[in-house]
């Protein structure tokens, strides 16, 4: 046997070997962040073909199977077509009449456990399970347990896992987020918060006293993260994300405000000068300012219409 033959030969072993198998079966399944940082056990019912078990996939009873007279037994049919004078057109299809198998029954010689479809129906349960740290899309994949085809080797039931929304955690590969909102004054005097886990534990988060956090602040917890695939003792880190909540408009008296800017460092003092124009914030109105601006642009067209140049024409001699 020569290169060629084990490199070309061997390729067409592997094409032939399957094609003698059957299409895989795709089922997609939902599963929680839960399940995918604990790790769970899915119970899947699905239906599916099987060889029949009271013909043995022949779909009639012993010697009852004929070649199809209309194919003689290919499966296949020639249709000529005349396209002119010395030219012809031929195109094969699937028989009609056995729908590609080559074989004919007649119809009292059919079994009458599966109608001559050689397959039945049957049930399956299959349990799924879901190892920690697994991933979204991520594929499971049981062997020869698709559709039996006579003739065929059974293909594979595909599982793919379908991550549901998580209302509090966010995956980010093997690390999750988290959005903590804290008060004003724990943002600057030191927060203890809790955290309530995926498996149910109660992690309390502190900060050093007199550190300040400020809005969009991300801290971390290593190794509180999502557990890593095919290594469960090992995790990924829990990125807090801060949210600041500040208080409400006149929640703290006018005569304690200065006692409160006592606390702080003393800003850098600006002076009215006579070059400066002193003026007042105020609320911002989205829908008032969409509204002034849509009379300005009709006002300027307005400042179109009465143009006192439109009207000027050219004295021509």
């Amino acid at each position: 046997m020569d290169i060629f033959d084990l490199v070309f030969g061997g390729a067409t072993r592997m094409r032939s070997r399957a094609e003698r198998r059957g299409r895989p079966v795709i089922h997609e399944l939902p599963v929680s962040l839960e399940d995918l940082y604990n790790g769970a056990t899915r119970k899947l019912s699905l239906q599916k073909n099987v060889i029949c078990p009271k013909c043995n996939g022949c779909g009639t009873r012993e010697g009852a199977v004929s070649r199809c007279p209309k194919c003689r037994g290919t499966g296949m049919e020639v249709h000529v077509q005349q396209l002119g004078p010395g030219m012809i057109h031929q195109i094969q299809t699937v028989c009609s009449s056995c729908q590609g198998h080559g074989e004919w029954i007649r119809p009292r010689d059919c079994c009458r456990g599966c109608n001559g479809r050689k397959v039945a129906r049957e049930r399956k349960i299959l349990n799924v399970h879901i190892d920690k740290g697994m991933r979204d899309s991520q594929k499971i994949s049981f062997h020869g347990e698709g559709d039996q085809v006579p003739g065929l080797e059974p293909g594979d039931v595909v599982i793919v896992l379908d991550r549901k929304e998580h209302p509090t955690f966010q995956r980010q590969a093997n690390d999750l987020i988290v959005k903590l909102e804290i008060d004003l004054v724990d943002a600057l005097c030191g927060c203890r918060q809790t955290i309530r886990t995926l498996d149910n534990r109660t992690l309390l988060v502190t900060s050093r006293q007199g550190e300040v956090i400020k809005p969009g602040d991300v801290k971390c917890i290593p190794n509180e993260g999502m557990p890593i695939y095919r290594h469960p003792f090992e995790k990924g880190t829990l990125l807090v994300h801060f949210q600041v909540k500040f208080p409400e408009p006149g929640w703290l008296p006018s005569e304690r405000l200065q006692q409160l800017r006592s606390v702080f460092p003393l800003p850098e003092e600006h002076m009215c000068t006579e070059d400066m124009e002193e003026v007042k914030l105020v609320e911002f109105d989205p829908n008032a300012a969409h509204s002034h601006q849509y009379r300005g642009e009709a006002y300027h067209e307005d400042d179109l219409d009465d143009d006192p140049r439109q009207h000027v024409q050219c004295q021509t001699s």
